[in-house]
Order: structure tokens, then sequence, then C-alpha cells
């Protein structure tokens, strides 16, 4: 498996980021396929996580460009386990319907078919029978679930993952694996942070970082 460097869907070109003088990316460059899983991989450090934020809009590099096939739509972002909820009365069922909301906004109702959608995704995470269950009564691992059907339920074109697997159980990255491959086989752009070996095997192209770099499978 080697990096994809084609004109795709998402793209990177020689992106810099730096913190307080510090380099966390040099030079980056990247694309994404439609239709693909591309796992990121590299140490703690590596710039895993500043890449993926800033495919997602949410870090702005000192230089370089991000180019999406389609500006004006937003990717997806799970992110990293969070302790978000515990002070909130939010339902897992609530939190995955979040999910829609880039389509429907927030205050509208959800459709018939948004709340098909809402079910297969927690159907899809093993976490159906939680729906009502506050989400901050929820171990990490089925915390971690129910942020990854949030952003299954967006059914973006581009889906970001932070690490989504670390940490969870054996049976929750079957799942999570198995939902990354239905993402992309309905045509998703799929970019999934991680150093878990289920997760590189089963990718269709590897980007590696070291220090901040792409560098190259010897």
């Amino acid at each position: 498996m080697t990096a994809i460097l084609d004109i795709s869907s998402l793209a990177a070109r020689e992106i810099h980021v730096s913190y307080d003088g510090a380099s966390a990316l040099s030079g980056v460059s990247a694309a994404f396929s439609s239709g693909t899983v591309t796992a990121i991989s590299g140490g703690n450090g590596s710039g895993k996580s500043t890449l993926l934020g800033v495919l997602a809009g949410t870090i702005s590099p000192q230089s370089g460009q991000v180019r999406r096939a389609n500006p004006h739509e937003l990717p997806a972002l799970v992110v990293q386990r969070s302790a978000a909820g515990d002070a909130l009365p939010l339902t897992v069922g609530d939190v995955v319907s979040m999910g829609r909301w880039a389509d429907r906004g927030m205050w509208r109702r959800l459709s018939a078919d948004d709340r098909a959608t809402v079910r297969s995704c927690l159907q899809a995470m093993g976490i159906l029978h939680l729906a009502d269950r506050p989400l901050g009564s929820l171990s990490g691992g089925q915390r971690q679930r129910a942020f990854v059907a949030q952003g299954l339920a967006r059914r973006a074109n581009v889906l970001l993952l932070d690490e989504a697997t670390a940490g969870v159980d054996a049976e929750a990255l079957e799942l999570i694996v198995t939902a990354l491959r239905a993402e992309a086989d309905r045509g998703a752009t799929v970019v999934h942070a991680s150093h878990e070996t289920a997760v590189l095997s089963e990718a269709d192209a590897v980007v590696r970082l070291e220090q901040g770099r792409v560098v190259t499978p010897s």
C-alpha cells in the first residue's frame, strides 16, 4: 500500500503548519480518492491530527492549499475520545441525530429518511439498544462508537476520523473498519488517522508521517 498522490476528490499541497515556532507539518502533500479508505499512520507527534485538522478546515496552515471536489461541503470529522456530553442531557440517539444537522439544520424536525439513517448508523456501530441512554453514562468505547455513528450519519462525501479506533475492543474495531469500508463503497472519501494494524491492513492506501513529513515506505 502506498500514498495516493493523484488528482482526487481531496488533496493537500505543500502544507506547512507551525505552533509557537515549532513545525508540525512541513511541506506535506497527499491526495485522497473517492471510494477509498486511506490510513494516515505515524507515531505520536508525527502530525496526523494536524493534517486531519487541515483537511477538515479546522486548522489553517501557514502556507499550502487544500482542494476539495466540493468546496462548499465541509467534511464529517470524528475526533478522538472526548468528555463531551457528561454534563449535557444528551442521549446516544441525540448525538447521532446531530449528524443530520448539516442537511436539516438544528431546528428542523428530522424526516423519516433522516431517522432511518440514524437508526442504521446506530445499528452499524452495535449501539441501537443504547439509543435512549444518556451519553455520559456510557463507557469510553461505547461513547466512541456513538461519535463514529454521528460521523456516519452525516453521509458526507468526505469522512475524516482521528484515532477513532484507539483503545476500543475487538468488536468495536471490527464494526468501525466494516463501516468505513461501507462508506467508501458508497463513494465517500474516507481518511482515518490510526496506528492500529487492522486499520492499516484494511486501508486501500497509507500515508505515513514522520516528524511532520510524508515518508515513502521502504
